[in-house]
């Protein structure tokens, strides 16, 4: 594990995605997403975890702007502008990429140690 200290992991991302995905960071936290929603597990329950909804919808963009816009039972609708929709999917679609972990599953040892189950 020291080599993650030794040599941090590269970013490849490139400026401008960076920038869409702090932008789409900054209104999950701005509108609050993370009380009723959750990613890897954490956060609210009272909407679904939204980790790999992405690939859920199986990338249907036009599903998830149709979610912000009009809203979904008793979640709210948002006004947000094209550029603001584009950044918060994008930051929906590479959190997609890093897999998936629901700490509910994981395994606790009596050690503290946790493991995840076997899929």
């Amino acid at each position: 594990s020291i080599s993650i200290y030794v040599k941090p992991l590269e970013n490849t991302a490139t400026a401008q995605e960076q920038q869409n995905f702090a932008l789409g960071r900054s209104i999950w936290q701005n509108k609050n997403c993370q009380s009723c929603h959750q990613i890897y597990g954490l956060g609210g329950y009272l909407g679904p975890d939204l980790t790999n909804e992405y690939s859920k919808l199986k990338g249907n963009e036009a599903a998830l702007k149709h979610f912000f816009k009009g809203g979904i039972k008793q979640m709210p609708r948002f006004e947000l502008t094209a550029q603001e929709e584009a950044a918060l999917i994008y930051f929906l679609k590479e959190i997609d990429k890093s897999g998936s972990a629901d700490p509910r599953t994981f395994i606790k040892h009596k050690n503290g140690m946790i493991t995840q189950h076997e899929q």
